[in-house]
């Protein structure tokens, strides 16, 4: 599906209920801009995130990483800053 809407004043756009409804959209939901070399597209706030973790997902493959072994360190580290903060 594809249409043309006029940009309101205050920068406003109405998404048609059909995309709204297809898509899970709601009031108060947050949208993000992508801009493209086709212009700009819109995703929903947790597609974005998806996104983002697989991309870091991916970071972590190249470096031979795996999100236990970033977890594992995230612990010695918060266990070494309350030993440096609270042991005698």
């Amino acid at each position: 599906m594809s249409a043309a809407y006029t940009i309101q004043a205050n920068g406003k756009v109405t998404l048609p209920k059909a995309w709204r409804d297809k898509y899970g959209l709601k009031d108060g939901d947050v949208v993000a801009f992508v801009e493209t070399e086709a212009g700009l597209l819109v995703l929903p706030r947790e597609m974005v995130a998806m996104q983002a973790l697989d991309r870091i997902g991916q970071a972590l493959k190249e470096q031979g990483l795996s999100l236990e072994d970033l977890m594992e360190a995230g612990r010695e580290i918060r266990q070494d800053i309350y030993n440096e903060r609270y042991a005698d």
